[in-house]
């Protein structure tokens, strides 16, 4: 692949539609192939806004906001990077010749919590929990008698573990019930999961193209809220379970098509594996590769948007951990302490504009013995503050 100097006219362009910490790591990997990025989310100064070549703050629900800056750029790619924006842009982008990753149909399956279990488990009839879906409180109660409790709520669109929660009793449901409305998406539709018994849970990492799909170590990861705050790699598993897990990845990678990295969730129990969730791009717990590997998610994603070789080596085991925002402030200043970075650690630090509390801010990553990076890699987070 012939690569040229950016802002040349015809220079290869990615359009990042999300730039969060996430898309910042995206973005940094294109441009050191010297591809063109170009910056887009719903405020000012994003992550991905400050390592772009340019930068847009839109509504991205706003279908004629989003195609009139896609038909402004004309970008190469197209690259969703969250749930909230409009699908109707997406298909109507295809439509006019643009490349979305991995295709508008596969995000509009997996923007939505509804359109992805239907899919692996119906469709596909991959293991999954049961579930229901509602559109009301009562509904609600009514789903949870019939699934029985513990039961798990989430809005069907929502990123991060927004507005999702874990109704113990009945008398949970309620409270279930409002913390679905603190979504980042749309929570007028809720699923309510049956609550599987789990050993544990990953993240496998699915990076493919037309020719080959290549996937990273288990990703093990600890969630509160709903969003990660510890993730390691590599995750125990046995060899069945593994095998089971990479099947279930390729049939759903498969069965989407297109470009780029997956994230593919799942409960494991014993050597049994159930499909959970899949995100159509790098996810959060999936940062942990910036220290384990060679090529990170995000420089696996790059090559596989590119239609490059995905080789990469695993170096060894290693952890990250989130430092979530204790406090709201405009302008915040991230105090990192020096022991943070070592000969087997490092910080990232996201540059937000704004801290809100239980907002995630940087993350921190240890290389080491999995048991050891877990801990050192709390203890740095823990020590890190927004001031």
């Amino acid at each position: 692949m012939q690569f040229t100097t950016p802002l040349q006219s015809n220079s290869i362009k990615i359009m990042l539609l999300g730039s969060g910490e996430l898309g910042k790591e995206v973005a940094i990997e294109a441009q050191r192939l010297g591809v063109e990025v170009v910056a887009i989310d719903k405020y000012e100064n994003a992550p991905a806004h400050l390592v772009a070549n340019r930068s847009y703050a839109v509504d991205m629900k706003n279908k004629d906001a989003l195609l009139e800056i896609i038909e402004k750029e004309k970008p190469t790619y197209i690259l969703p990077e969250v749930e909230a924006i409009s699908i109707e842009a997406l298909f109507e982008a295809e439509k006019l010749g643009f490349h979305v990753i991995p295709n508008a149909e596969a995000v509009n399956k997996t923007m939505n919590r509804k359109n992805i279990r239907v899919y692996a488990g119906e469709t596909l009839k991959l293991k999954t929990s049961k579930y229901e879906f509602v559109t009301t409180l009562e509904g609600l109660r009514e789903a949870g008698e019939r699934l029985g409790f513990p039961c798990v709520i989430k809005p069907v669109m929502s990123s991060s573990g927004h507005g999702q929660s874990i109704a113990k009793t009945a008398d949970d449901i309620e409270r279930s019930w409002e913390i679905a409305k603190e979504a980042r998406g749309d929570a007028s539709e809720l699923i309510v999961e049956e609550f599987i018994k789990f050993d544990y849970e990953i993240t496998l990492l699915t990076a493919r193209t037309e020719n080959e799909t290549v996937f990273c170590e288990p990703i093990g990861h600890v969630q509160k809220d709903g969003d990660y705050i510890l993730s390691w790699q590599p995750m125990a598993m046995s060899d069945i379970a593994l095998a089971k897990a990479k099947t279930i990845a390729k049939a759903v990678t498969d069965g989407l098509g297109g470009r780029g990295i997956f994230g593919v969730e799942f409960f494991v129990l014993g050597d049994e594996v159930y499909f959970s969730e899949l995100s159509p791009r790098p996810h959060d717990t999936g940062m942990v590769t910036l220290i384990t590997q060679s090529q990170s998610e995000f420089a696996l994603h790059v090559r596989a948007v590119l239609g490059l070789p995905l080789d990469f080596t695993f170096y060894g085991s290693g952890a990250s951990g989130a430092y979530k925002a204790k406090k709201e402030s405009l302008h915040p200043v991230i105090d990192v302490p020096n022991d943070a970075f070592s000969k087997d650690s490092f910080v990232r630090v996201f540059g937000k504009p704004e801290s809100h509390i239980g907002r995630r801010m940087a993350v921190s990553l240890v290389f080491g013995e999995v048991e050891y990076a877990k801990v050192k890699a709390l203890e740095i987070a823990g020590k890190i503050s927004d001031i």
